[in-house]
């Protein structure tokens, strides 16, 4: 039976609610989220995620901005659209039982190391003491590889690519978009948000030794 409003705690979705629109106004503020872009998302349960709506200020986002989808990303109990990225949220539930908070931004970091590394196909991360800020990273002694996937307007294609990186076996913590920017998530908000604030610094580093390198 699919599920309704009716089966959500509405304490529960409004605690969500907020969790999402308080991180998205403290992103907004970074610069990440320009030009009402970027997406973020939290589990209601095994069936159903908060998600913002699309189009939506991420800057000045409140309760009514966040509407709830099913995991096979359709609105539940809205006549509003939610982002045509959706897709990409509910996989990761449904890839990763532990997950409960998506976020993805367009950071101008972001945004230029997807380009920059996309004919590699991912960013290579070794040495750096902040991959311990990633969860079951213990050590700067560690490889941390960010893949980039091509850029599409057809979700499904980009899932598939997704989902091809994960059956073959490699860690997947975050993933960039050429050209686009980046999705990680978490078990919760906070460790969400920890591990996009180490993405952004480590993205950022990789790019200066780019720069700098003769």
């Amino acid at each position: 039976m699919s599920k309704t409003l009716s089966h959500i705690d509405p304490a529960l979705l409004a605690e969500r609610a907020d969790a999402i629109a308080d991180a998205a106004r403290e992103l907004a503020a970074f610069g990440w989220t320009p030009a009402t872009s970027s997406n973020f998302s939290m589990r209601l349960d095994d069936d159903l995620a908060a998600i913002t709506i699309s189009g939506r200020d991420k800057g000045r986002l409140g309760r009514d901005d966040i509407m709830v989808v099913d995991m096979d990303g359709k609105a539940v109990g809205s006549d509003n659209r939610p982002s045509a990225e959706t897709g990409l949220h509910t996989q990761i539930y449904r890839r990763f039982p532990q997950a409960n908070a998506v976020l993805h931004t367009h950071s101008r970091t972001q945004s230029v190391a997807s380009r920059l590394f996309a004919a590699e196909g991912r960013v290579h991360l070794e040495g750096w003491e902040l991959q311990k800020a990633i969860s079951g990273y213990t050590t700067h002694e560690s490889v941390l590889d960010i893949p980039v996937f091509p850029n599409t307007q057809h979700m499904p294609e980009l899932e598939a690519q997704v989902d091809a990186w994960i059956d073959s076996g490699k860690p997947l913590y975050a993933y960039l978009i050429n050209g686009h920017g980046i999705y990680t998530w978490g078990r919760d908000m906070a460790e969400t948000r920890r591990h996009l604030e180490a993405l952004e610094f480590l993205l950022g580093c990789e790019l200066d030794l780019r720069r700098l390198s003769p």
